[in-house]
C-alpha cells in the first residue's frame, strides 16, 4: 500500500513540473521570444535584399538568375557572380592575388618618335647608268675577237674585235680619191672625212689612210668605257649589221640594290635612309646603302613599289643578281610627338581597337575599357591617334584575362562593347542573325549569302587557276592550323597564303572575271596581311571570318580542282555567323576548336 501511494505522488510531481514548464513557455516568454524572433526575421529579410546572388554558367555567362539551379543550355551547375567595386559597367575591378595569378602587367603610355625596323627582300643589280652597248657603226664580218668570253674585265679604248666591212673599203678608196682631188674640189674630201667619222673611225685613222694612200681592208672595235662584258652577241666569222648590238659592258664598282617595299611601309621608307644589308654568299658580313629613289608606281600583280639603293663596290664583291636582306630603321617626319603602346595591349574587334586602362584611384587593380584610335605600325609598337593620354597605364600582359573577366561580370568588353552579358555561348537557335549598319558591306553575313556569283569556270586560264589552287592549298592548311589553335603552324601558313595570293595574275583574267577578280582582291588581301601580322590566335580567327568570304565567292566563280564544302558556324562572329571552306564533311571549326569542335553545318558544296 505504501510502495502505491509513494508511485503515486511521484507520478503527480512529474506532471505538475510539466504543466509549469509548458505554461512559462507559452506565456512567460512571449513578448521577449516574439521581439528576438521578429528582429532574427527582419534582419535576415534585410541580409538577403542587401546580398542577393546573381547565378550564371561559366559556359554561356548569357544565363544569369536570381537563384541557384542549372545551366537551361548545356545542365552545368549555376555559380554565383561576384559584384564587382567598380564604379560604372566600363571597369572591372580584381583582386591582388587574381592580378598576380593572371600576370596582369601594365606600361605607361610616353609620347616620343616612334622607329620602325623594316625588313626588305631585294637583289644586286648593275648602275643602269654605268651600262654601255658596243654597236656596229657599219655592215661587215668579223675576222678575230679580242674578248672571247662573258665577265672578262676591259678598259676603255681596248680593243674587242676586229671586223672586215666592204662598204668602209669602197669609204675609204673614196677618201684617197678626194686627196688626190683635194686642191680643185675640197669639198670632196670634207665629205669624204665626214663619212669615215661617222663610222666611228678616229682622226689618227683616217690621217693614216691619207698618208699611207692604201686601203685598210680590217678595222678593229673599241671598248667604250672600262667595266665587265657581261653580254657577247657575236662569234667570229658572223655577219653584223650597222647598229647591231656586239657588246653589252657595265662598270660594277658602284651597284644598285632593287628592293620589294610593301604598301604598307612606304611611308615610312624615304630618300637618304640608310639600309644594312647583306647577302648568303656572305654571312656575317654587313653592306651598307642609301635609299636614292621610290618607284612612284605600284605593281598591279604582287602589290609593292621597287626600292632603289646604291652602295659602292671597288672590289667587286657585290654580283648582279645576288639577292639581299636589307633593314631600315627610319621614322616618320610627321609623327615626333606621337603616343606609342605595344600590340600586346590592342584587342582587334574589326574596324575598333581596344585597350584596358588601369585606374590608379582605385586601392584594388581595376581596369578601365577604353576604345582607341590607331596610326600607323612601328615595329611591336602602334601609334595611338585617339584615346589615350601620355601617363596613362595601359594593360600590356594578360589583356585577354582582364577581358574574359569583365566578359563574365557582363561589363563592357570585345565581344560585349555595350556591356551586358556576353552572347558567346554556345546557342545553336537563331540561324538568321541581323548584323549592325555600321559593318564593311562584305562582312555581313546576310549580304554575303545572298549574292549570287555567276560560273565562270570556263573562262578562266588554265595558268589562273592552278594559282588558285595553290591559294586553296595554303588557306586549308591555315584552316586546320586553327582548328589545333597552333600559333606556329598557323603563322607559317598565313604567310604560305600570302605568298600564293601574291602570285595569282588577275590580269590574266577578262571582261566580267576581271571585274570580279577586281571587286574581291582587296578585302582577301586585306584580311589575309592581317591575319598575317595577328600575333594571337583570337586575332587570326577573326581575320580569317572576313578573308574566306570573298575567297568562297572567288572558288564559287572560278571552280576548284577538289569537291570543297562551304561549312556555318552560328555562333562564330560574334553570335552573326560565319562560314569557311573545307575539303572534309565533317565539321572541324577553326574558329573555337577543341571546346566548339563540331559545332557549325554544311551550307553548299562546291564541285
Amino acid at each position: 500500500m505504501n510502495k502505491i501511494n509513494k508511485k503515486m505522488i511521484y507520478v503527480g510531481l512529474g506532471f505538475l513540473a510539466a504543466g509549469l514548464l509548458l505554461g512559462w513557455l507559452f506565456f512567460g516568454g512571449t513578448s521577449e521570444s516574439s521581439a528576438t524572433t521578429e528582429n532574427q526575421l527582419e534582419e535576415a529579410h534585410a541580409h538577403e535584399e542587401g546580398e542577393s546572388e546573381i547565378w550564371t554558367c561559366s559556359m554561356h555567362p548569357q544565363i544569369r538568375q536570381e537563384e541557384p539551379g542549372n545551366c537551361p543550355i548545356c545542365g552545368m551547375e549555376l555559380i554565383p557572380v561576384k559584384a564587382s567595386a567598380a564604379v560604372n559597367d566600363s571597369e572591372i575591378q580584381m583582386s591582388e592575388a587574381a592580378a598576380r595569378i593572371a600576370d596582369i602587367q601594365t606600361v605607361t603610355v610616353k609620347a616620343g618618335s616612334p622607329t620602325k625596323e623594316i625588313y626588305l627582300t631585294g637583289r644586286v643589280t648593275a648602275d643602269e647608268r654605268n651600262v654601255s652597248a658596243v654597236t656596229a657603226r657599219f655592215p661587215g664580218r668579223i675576222e678575230k675577237l679580242f674578248v672571247n668570253f662573258t665577265g672578262q674585265e676591259v678598259r676603255r679604248g681596248e680593243r674587242l674585235a676586229s671586223i672586215y666591212s666592204p662598204e668602209l673599203v669602197q669609204a675609204q678608196k673614196e677618201l684617197l680619191e678626194a686627196v688626190r682631188f683635194k686642191e680643185t674640189n675640197p669639198s670632196f674630201l670634207e665629205a669624204a672625212v665626214r663619212k669615215l667619222k661617222q663610222w666611228d673611225l678616229t682622226d689618227t685613222q683616217i690621217q693614216n689612210i691619207q698618208e699611207n694612200g692604201k686601203v685598210q681592208y680590217n678595222f678593229d672595235i673599241y671598248s667604250t668605257q672600262s667595266g665587265t662584258v657581261t653580254s657577247r652577241n657575236i662569234s667570229e666569222g658572223d655577219y653584223v649589221g650597222e647598229g647591231q648590238p656586239l657588246f653589252d659592258i657595265a662598270n660594277l664598282n658602284k651597284v644598285w640594290v632593287l628592293y620589294d617595299a610593301y604598301e604598307s611601309d612606304l611611308a615610312w621608307i624615304k630618300e637618304g635612309d640608310k639600309v644594312t644589308f647583306s647577302v648568303p654568299s656572305m654571312p656575317g658580313q654587313s653592306f651598307f646603302s642609301t635609299v636614292t629613289f621610290i618607284d612612284p608606281v605600284i605593281n598591279p600583280q604582287t602589290r609593292v613599289a621597287l626600292v632603289r639603293t646604291e652602295v659602292d663596290n671597288p672590289k667587286g664583291k657585290l654580283k648582279p643578281d645576288m639577292f639581299a636582306q636589307g633593314v631600315i630603321n627610319t621614322e616618320l617626319d610627321n609623327l615626333e610627338n606621337a603616343l606609342v603602346i605595344p600590340k600586346s595591349s590592342i584587342l582587334w574587334t574589326g574596324k575598333r581597337a581596344i585597350v584596358y586602362l588601369r585606374r590608379p584611384e582605385f586601392e584594388e587593380p581595376t581596369f578601365e575599357f577604353r576604345e582607341v584610335v590607331l596610326g600607323p605600325e612601328a615595329g611591336d609598337l602602334y601609334v595611338v591617334t585617339k584615346g589615350l593620354e601620355a601617363g596613362d597605364e595601359v594593360v600590356a600582359n594578360g589583356v585577354f584575362k582582364v577581358d574574359a573577366a569583365a566578359q563574365l561580370q557582363g561589363k563592357r568588353s570585345m565581344m560585349s562593347p555595350e556591356g551586358g552579358p556576353a552572347m558567346t555561348g554556345h546557342n545553336h537557335g537563331g540561324m538568321e542573325m541581323e548584323e549592325g549598319n555600321d559593318m564593311p558591306e562584305q562582312t555581313k553575313t546576310s549580304k554575303f549569302v545572298q549574292e549570287d556569283v555567276m560560273d565562270m569556270s570556263k573562262d578562266v586560264p588554265k595558268a589562273f587557276k592552278n594559282q588558285l589552287n595553290e591559294v586553296i592549298e595554303a588557306y586549308l592548311e591555315l584552316k586546320e592550323g586553327l582548328v589545333r589553335a597552333n600559333i606556329d603552324e598557323t603563322q607559317e601558313s598565313s604567310t604560305e597564303l600570302l605568298a600564293a595570293l601574291d602570285k595569282l595574275d588577275g590580269n590574266s583574267l577578262s571582261g566580267h572575271a576581271k571585274n570580279f577578280w577586281d571587286e574581291k582582291k582587296a578585302f582577301l588581301f586585306k584580311h589575309t596581311k592581317l591575319c598575317k601580322e595577328a600575333n594571337t590566335i583570337e586575332g587570326k580567327r577573326e581575320n580569317f571570318i572576313f578573308l574566306s568570304q570573298p575567297l568562297i565567292k572567288i572558288v564559287e566563280a572560278f571552280g576548284a580542282n577538289q569537291k570543297l564544302y562551304v561549312n556555318f558556324c552560328p555562333m562564330a562572329n560574334n553570335n552573326k555567323g560565319a562560314y569557311w571552306l573545307s575539303n572534309s564533311k565533317e565539321i572541324r571549326n577553326p574558329f573555337f576548336g577543341e571546346a566548339m569542335l563540331t559545332c557549325g553545318e554544311v551550307r553548299s558544296t562546291i564541285n
